[in-house]
């Protein structure tokens, strides 16, 4: 069985083919791509912003869905079950992963980073934590879905970790790929949603989709910035503290502006990620009481309740997603590094 993808190498080459084969060892399984979404991190592992934890070459891609083809003696049950691969895959056994704290396991697979990742047509992986999908997909193709191994349960694990209630205010800033379903994981979850971004299109299009409130801080500098959003949360009546925000633009500016939102008793969770420095006073956190946390993936065990949100139609995928053939791979990862895309692409091999 071979699998073909994409090389990687720093500094930027075309793409190449490269194949290896796939033989499940007892624990492992082979699972036949349906799709596999393009994410920020494979654009930065790509243009060397970020380097993967693999050799290279390597092929990249961590947001996979697909059917099961084959699978060592642990996991033979699962053959043609159709999966969605974690982007993050804890070993289970590791003093991270008995002390609840698998994201960050320290014999973890990430596809694309720890080994071969999903832009291809085959992949092995670990069988353990798959997340098998139900018979009646509710409208959806198979490949649809793969977004939700990363672009949706990172949002939910970091919002489950907020303690977001309902009635909350919940400020998410960035409405990228990342930040579209964070603001549908914080309407499911019954909180007064407030979009931030930089773009006009990405903020209209939410408020068919849990943003109650949006506001576009392009150009502003701080002050201006942290200004209006603050005047906007209290023209709707909402209070003034305790409010959730949530950092997923990945970006200095929007990392910036999220810090310096949080009010009295507020968390921020940083979800986005950026090489960028920031200067910051820290003491904001201890002056008003707040609370500050990073979110790495999201643990398997939080993946059903995502497929349920997405199949019962509290989280929609489909506005913000856009289906490619594999081989127009070169060109996505151009449009992505220069911000062209404003859908989650998704890959879907040829044959």
């Amino acid at each position: 069985m071979l699998a073909r993808g994409a090389a990687f190498a720093k500094p930027c080459t075309p793409f190449t083919g490269i194949e290896y084969r796939l033989q499940p060892g007892p624990a492992e399984v082979i699972v036949q791509v349906a799709g596999c979404g393009l994410c920020h991190t494979d654009v930065g592992f790509y243009f060397g912003d970020v380097a993967p934890r693999a050799a290279l070459p390597l092929v990249l891609g961590h947001e996979i869905s697909g059917t099961v083809v084959a699978a060592g003696t642990e996991f033979e049950g699962m053959v043609r079950s159709r999966v969605v691969v974690p982007s993050v895959m804890p070993c289970g056994t590791c003093a991270h992963c008995q002390a609840g704290c698998e994201n960050t396991c320290i014999r973890q697979f990430m596809p694309g980073n720890d080994g071969h990742g999903g832009f291809a047509t085959h992949i092995k992986v670990p069988g353990r934590y798959l997340a098998p999908l139900p018979d009646d997909l509710k409208g959806y193709q198979l490949h649809e879905l793969s977004v939700i191994a990363d672009a949706v349960t990172t949002p939910y694990q970091s919002i489950l970790r907020s303690g977001l209630a309902r009635g909350d205010v919940a400020v998410v800033v960035g409405a990228g790929g990342i930040g579209t379903y964070g603001v549908q994981v914080a309407a499911a979850f019954g909180a007064n949603v407030v979009a931030v971004d930089i773009d006009d299109t990405r903020l209209a299009r939410l408020r068919d989709y849990g943003a109650a409130l949006t506001y576009n801080s392009r150009g502003q500098d701080l002050k201006t910035a942290r200004a209006g959003v603050r005047k906007l949360i209290a023209s709707a009546g909402w209070p003034d503290f305790g409010w959730k925000l949530f950092e997923m633009s990945g970006a200095a500016a929007g990392q910036e502006l999220a810090y310096n939102l949080i009010p009295p008793s507020g968390t921020l969770a940083v979800v986005g990620f950026t090489l960028a420095r920031l200067e910051l006073r820290l003491s904001n956190l201890m002056a008003f009481d707040a609370t500050c946390f990073g979110n790495w993936g999201c643990a398997p065990r939080h993946y059903p309740e995502v497929i349920k949100l997405v199949l019962d139609g509290r989280i929609n995928l489909k506005p913000f997603i856009q289906t490619h053939p594999l081989s127009q791979i070169q060109p996505l990862f151009e449009q992505a590094h220069h911000g062209g895309l404003q859908q989650r692409a998704i890959l879907v091999p040829e044959n």
